[in-house]
């Protein structure tokens, strides 16, 4: 274990797990938490995981990482034969991510439908963005994404979306690019006040993920949604849903 981490340090990191067994440890992360090598002079997610360290001194591994505003499900290892099987199936497009996000102003039109558009990275100083670009540009990666509408109100409106690529800030910049940023989200675009009420950060969960077991089946681990997520999905007019979290469970 780590000496770096305090023992409230490994509190809280074991606080985050949400399952576990002897190939995998997935982690609900908490919104402003780095997934890793962070800028701000703090622990990362990565460095938290020295908390589930063994004996020997090895440590789960980052199968994959979340922005550092966004909430939710993320997936880690525990042996170098699962980190290796994972690491595979994510390059397959075998691991399925479901994201909440809140975005303005009101539903998407069409309320439900694929986003496939092209991106492109470029950096502006010390910050990187991703761009929406032709698909014959010499930078451009294919992406797409499918969303549909769950809960609507004429400012706002909680959609679902499944990532089929997974390209940087790709949700926020397919979603800004019809019109419907994130809100919470100013890089892309998004409002910072709903209803005359601060918009408290990027309003963003990835609520679950299914992926293949290095041990066989698979296995679905999903996230409750944040209190500060919640409580805006709330003030969407007619919006009944307030998802639960779930047992991890296999197919």
């Amino acid at each position: 274990m780590s000496a770096s981490l305090t023992p409230d340090d490994i509190a809280f990191a074991r606080s985050l797990a949400i399952y576990e067994d002897a190939h995998v440890l997935v982690l609900n992360k908490p919104a402003g938490l780095s997934s890793q090598g962070g800028r701000i002079a703090a622990n990362t997610l990565n460095d938290l995981l020295a908390a589930f360290a063994k004996s020997n001194g090895k440590r789960p591994r980052l199968i994959h990482r979340l922005d550092r505003d966004t909430s939710g499900v993320i997936l880690t290892a525990k042996t170098q034969p699962g980190a290796a099987f994972l690491g595979k199936a994510m390059m397959a497009r075998r691991i399925r991510k479901t994201y909440f996000a809140i975005v303005a102003p009101g539903a998407p039109d069409p309320r439900e439908g694929l986003i496939e558009a092209s991106l492109r990275r470029e950096s502006q100083g010390r910050e990187a963005y991703t761009r929406v670009c032709p698909p014959d540009h010499p930078d451009a990666q294919d992406a797409s994404t499918r969303y549909r509408t769950l809960e609507a109100g004429p400012s706002a409106a909680l959609v679902e979306l499944s990532p089929r690529t997974g390209r940087m800030h790709q949700l926020r910049v397919h979603l800004a690019s019809i019109g419907r940023p994130i809100i919470g989200d100013p890089r892309y675009g998004g409002a910072l006040m709903l209803s005359g009420a601060p918009v408290p950060r990027l309003m963003l969960h990835a609520a679950a993920l299914s992926f293949p077991h290095p041990a066989g089946g698979e296995r679905k681990v999903t996230a409750p949604i944040p209190d500060d997520m919640a409580a805006i999905i709330a003030q969407i007019e007619g919006a009944p849903i307030h998802p639960r979290n779930q047992d991890a469970s296999h197919a």
